[in-house]
């Protein structure tokens, strides 16, 4: 970004550099600094959606940034995803991600342990999520994972080491701002697990595998 090469380096005057990396909302900050120095803009723009969101043009585009440079760059965006919305000024979008990572993260190991949970009673798992998934246990982890999480398959795009970076992300932003993120750390420490496992490139759905007899 910031190199004699780089790509601000190579921007015209009053462009906007649209970052849809997930980093931490200082970096998102500085560049923003830097870009306003440049005559640029810069929007932090981390996305949700995963593999299959971005194969199908479906992403949610959270963002951070001044509005004039928004409302330009959002019609663009929206050729790549469903919902492109400003959540704050600069370095907000980065803490949006972070709170869809953290919520993220308790929610699949509580479906994990639900599943080894009902597995190790000898339920029909793929008929209880059916069921369930009606109720007010349903999300988007439920529906779109839950039935690979049984049959063991994770090669559904997010990895491991993906999320471990993003949950470092968070843990480094809550030792500023105090939140306390208990069930954040320890899922983190979870994926760890499941990275020495060889499981570093398996989807995040993959953090059932530890719970299992067969690992």
């Amino acid at each position: 970004m910031l190199g004699d090469d780089g790509a601000l380096a190579g921007m015209s005057k009053e462009a906007i550099a649209f970052d849809n990396t997930t980093a931490s909302a200082k970096i998102a900050r500085e560049l923003h600094a830097e870009a306003r120095k440049r005559g640029l803009h810069f929007i932090d723009a981390p996305v949700s959606g995963g593999q299959a969101g971005a194969v199908n043009g479906q992403l949610t585009v959270m963002c951070g940034g001044d509005n004039a440079a928004f409302d330009r760059a959002q019609p663009v965006a929206m050729a790549f995803a469903k919902a492109v919305t400003l959540v704050g000024d600069s370095g907000a979008g980065q803490l949006a991600k972070m709170v869809n990572q953290l919520c993220i993260a308790g929610l699949v190991q509580g479906l994990s342990e639900g599943i080894s949970f009902g597995q190790a009673a000898g339920l029909d798992m793929k008929l209880v999520l059916q069921v369930i998934g009606k109720g007010a246990a349903q999300s988007w982890q439920m529906d779109n994972r839950g039935g690979t999480m049984v049959d063991g398959k994770f090669d559904f795009g997010f990895a491991v080491d993906w999320m471990r970076k993003d949950l470092g992300l968070c843990l480094d932003e809550a030792r500023n701002n105090r939140a306390p993120l208990p069930v954040a750390a320890l899922v983190d420490q979870f994926y760890a697990e499941v990275q020495a496992m060889g499981g570093a490139r398996w989807d995040t759905s993959s953090l059932i595998r530890r719970l299992r007899n067969d690992k």
